[in-house]
């Protein structure tokens, strides 16, 4: 949650537009960069056959611009998320270097298209797999560590406005103690916030135990913490 809040910050601090690229596997240009819109291509060809004068097929008029795309084009200030860069497989990856490098990309029916203005590029990884040197020689690095206790209950209390102190400290608190532990996925701080939002609609006094689906996502880390009685005072 951090790192695209980051991204958020940035855009509304610098009154830039916010275009986001979430990347997953097996992601190619046509989810990234753009596509045609084959209905309204599939009409014109109907159009034409009844002596309609169309025009070119693969023309601007039924270009479909994704997110990547919509960043060099678009007039005005832009910040780009290009969303766990690490999901993604190599070859969107060496694709990114040119962009990354020139601001510019090629679409084979319309020619080369160059950025109206560079936008502020932000690329978030988890680290499922490492990224290419060159890819992060063309980054700045920053490394987005878990809040501390007092940290994390200052945005519980952001972002679920009227929490109960006591729910904020007595989640924020299980939430550090959960981190300590050797889990297959740590919780992080989205999943304290929804944490929060459950004991307020459930009521503070409700054993953290029963609740533990809310910050865990995988059926040994909760078997784990709940035989360990990792939260037993919390």
């Amino acid at each position: 949650m951090g790192k695209t809040e980051a991204a958020k910050a940035l855009a509304d601090a610098t009154g830039a537009r916010l275009i986001r690229l979430q990347c997953h596997e097996g992601m190619d240009l046509h989810h990234a960069l753009y596509d045609w819109d084959y209905p309204r291509q599939l009409l014109a060809l109907r159009a034409a056959e009844g002596g309609a004068d169309v025009g070119e097929l693969f023309s601007r008029q039924f270009l479909l611009r994704r997110p990547l795309l919509e960043a060099l084009e678009h007039d005005g200030p832009v910040v780009l998320l290009i969303d766990e860069i690490d999901r993604s497989d190599d070859e969107f990856e060496a694709f990114l270097l040119e962009l990354l490098s020139d601001f510019q990309v090629t679409v084979p029916e319309i020619g080369t298209v160059k950025a109206h203005g560079r936008p502020l590029v932000i690329l978030t990884s988890n680290r499922t797999r490492e990224l290419h040197d060159a890819l992060k020689r063309r980054c700045l690095y920053h490394w987005i560590d878990y809040p501390d206790r007092e940290r994390e209950a200052a945005i519980v209390r952001e972002r679920v406005p009227g929490v109960p102190e006591a729910i904020a400290a007595r989640v924020t608190g299980a939430v550090q103690r959960l981190r300590d532990e050797d889990l297959y996925k740590l919780p992080g701080v989205g999943e304290t916030i929804d944490w929060a939002r459950a004991l307020v609609a459930l009521g503070e006094d409700v054993d953290l135990g029963d609740t533990l689906g809310v910050a865990l996502k995988v059926r040994e880390d909760i078997e784990r913490v709940a035989a360990g009685g990792v939260l037993a005072d919390a």
